[in-house]
């Protein structure tokens, strides 16, 4: 493989080192799709970035809240109330001005994950949504098309770093969110075998009649308590294991 860190963009000399020019070139001309902004998807989103991932569709439809400021990389006293798509636009630009972006600040309704798959090329999508329908939407899309998938499992609740794992689907235990992905995606004809980051760590309940925010409306409703560090765990791990797989056959 050819390491020539001299010979490239010094923001990407360390890089260089580890996976090569070539490894370079195969990162810079990949596509992926990253659907979720939050803890995870945002985390994601920018260890992709840095790791020279040049074209990213990034999708969201939601706005930075207070509640947020906890644990998401979007989430900033200076970004409440403007879209996470275009906060996390503006980081991405900021790490690497030549990324291609492909900017998408909706909610991705389940019938409209099949077209979303035929827009691109996607050599990887990032499944970072938390509702079970859309999610399970946006994987059996990407199935249908031929797009490797992984997505990410349930981070609430979770304290402990050393129980995330990457796992098929079909093979994880004590997620709740697993679960009710296994049963959608299986009603809807999807593979079970796809991977997945999860913790297998019991989830503390969230304290019931707790809105998030203070100012949410409808009727109170119980939460998942969130720390910092756990989202963006499962977010680098997604990341990680993205760039691992497109870069599979170049590396030693």
């Amino acid at each position: 493989m050819d390491k020539e860190p001299n010979s490239v963009d010094p923001a990407q000399e360390r890089t260089a080192i580890l996976v090569g020019t070539a490894g370079l070139e195969r990162l810079r001309a990949a596509r992926v799709l990253v659907a979720g902004l939050g803890g995870v998807g945002g985390a994601a989103a920018e260890a992709l970035a840095r790791a020279g991932v040049g074209h990213m569709t990034l999708l969201d439809h939601d706005v930075v809240a207070p509640s947020n400021l906890n644990r998401q990389i979007v989430a900033l006293h200076s970004s409440v109330g403007r879209g996470k798509t275009q906060v996390m636009a503006e980081r991405v630009r900021d790490i690497n001005p030549a990324a291609e972006l492909d900017l998408r600040s909706r909610f991705l309704r389940p019938e409209d994950a099949p077209e979303l798959m035929a827009e691109q090329p996607y050599d990887y999508v990032l499944d970072c949504i938390d509702s079970i329908a859309c999610k399970a939407a946006l994987v059996l899309a990407a199935q249908q098309a031929g797009r490797p998938v992984i997505s990410s499992m349930g981070a609430g609740g979770r304290l402990d770093p050393t129980r995330i794992h990457v796992a098929k689907l079909n093979q994880t235990s004590r997620c709740g969110l697993a679960r009710e992905m296994r049963k959608t995606l299986k009603r809807l004809g999807g593979q079970l075998n796809y991977p997945v980051v999860y913790s297998d760590e019991e989830a503390v309940k969230g304290l019931p009649h707790q809105p998030v925010g203070g100012d949410v409306p409808g009727r109170p409703r119980a939460v998942n308590g969130t720390i910092s560090y756990l989202p963006a765990l499962f977010g680098f791990t997604l990341a990680g294991y993205v760039v691992k797989s497109l870069l599979q056959d170049l590396m030693p």
